[in-house]
């Protein structure tokens, strides 16, 4: 496993790193969950992401319980607030009474003192700027948090936290936007402003939503137990990618994953890994072979031709429109 800085920081994490979005909790079994986290901690994995949203607070509570016992100091875990987690109007947003609520309950449900990244799940319209980042700062300052993330903010949102957390002297680090060959959004506003600011991508979803994988084929059903068939693991983020147009497209892939000696998933995370503002790439698994295989694509380097194949054949599909990038108008 290849270790990378988060953003300009001094914070290493594993550029590869495993999220638990809409595995623990929901899709998978405890025990299915527990052996993939052990597959990732075998293969040099120590970042995981996780958020309180996820399967209703359930995935903390997974993870926590897979990751105890191992030694604290060695692993990077991540978590998020904004989404709801419970019926009343303040049991979501970037309120400081929220934060400072989730907070508590993701350290209760993690098992931890502390997360070594807290991000905000998305941009909150609703609430002050400032009112956010100075519960972010308190959160900081009380030692339960050591650096804070943003998770799909537009450019110009970043812009303006990262200005608020150097007045107040707590360190903005990281963003986690969706970044793949087929979404791309990232790439026009965001990537520059991080870039200049000294802000990492932790992305997710490398593999669009497995699309990138080879395994949907035009004209042909989804596989069965896939996450396209199962309406709680996401089948409504992957249908977006599930016209023949797309499908017909990523097969054109196979052929150079088998010229650079991988498979169609490892040239996909690959492939986001070559951006030099990409810190870490979120996988995700429901087999612990998953882990094994993915892993693999950590420390591969993709040389300037094949890099432009991949390029002509997924132009015609690709989304590139940094306006993609959204969060709620209401509070959600």
């Amino acid at each position: 496993m290849e270790f990378r800085h988060l953003g300009r920081s001094g914070l290493m994490v594993s550029e590869i790193s495993y999220g638990n979005w809409i595995t623990h909790g929901s899709q998978v079994e405890e025990e299915a969950a527990l052996a993939c986290v052990r597959a990732a901690l075998d293969v040099g994995i120590t970042t995981f992401d996780t958020a309180d949203v996820y399967a209703g607070t359930r995935a903390e509570e997974v993870l926590g319980r897979a990751l105890h016992g191992e030694r604290r100091e060695g692993l990077e875990i991540f978590t998020k607030v904004f989404w709801p987690t419970g019926p009343g109007r303040n049991d979501r947003s970037l309120s400081r009474k929220h934060i400072m609520e989730s907070i508590n309950g993701s350290l209760r449900r993690l098992r931890t003192d502390y997360v070594d990244l807290y991000q905000a799940h998305r941009y909150d319209y609703s609430t002050p700027l400032e009112e956010t980042m100075e519960a972010f700062a308190d959160i900081v300052h009380s030692g339960k948090a050591h650096y804070i993330g943003v998770s799909e903010w537009k450019a110009s949102q970043i812009r303006a936290a990262h200005q608020l957390a150097r007045e107040l002297r707590i360190p903005l680090v990281s963003s986690q936007p969706q970044y793949s060959m087929l979404w791309r959004v990232i790439e026009a506003e965001v990537v520059p402003t991080c870039e200049e600011l000294g802000i990492g991508q932790i992305v997710w979803s490398p593999m669009a939503q497995g699309v990138l994988s080879g395994k949907y084929l035009p004209g042909q059903p989804p596989p069965a137990g896939s996450r396209a068939t199962d309406e709680k693991s996401g089948a409504t983020f992957v249908a977006r990618f599930l016209t023949d147009e797309v499908l017909t497209t990523v097969q054109r892939l196979r052929p150079l994953a088998d010229q650079a000696g991988l498979t169609m998933a490892q040239l996909a995370i690959a492939w986001v890994l070559q951006n030099s503002n990409v810190s870490s790439a979120i996988i995700g698994a429901s087999r612990p072979e998953q882990v094994h295989d993915n892993v693999k694509a950590s420390g591969v380097q993709l040389d300037a031709d094949l890099l432009k194949a991949i390029d002509e054949v997924v132009d015609p599909i690709t989304e590139r429109d940094p306006a993609r990038t959204e969060s709620p108008a209401r509070r959600p």
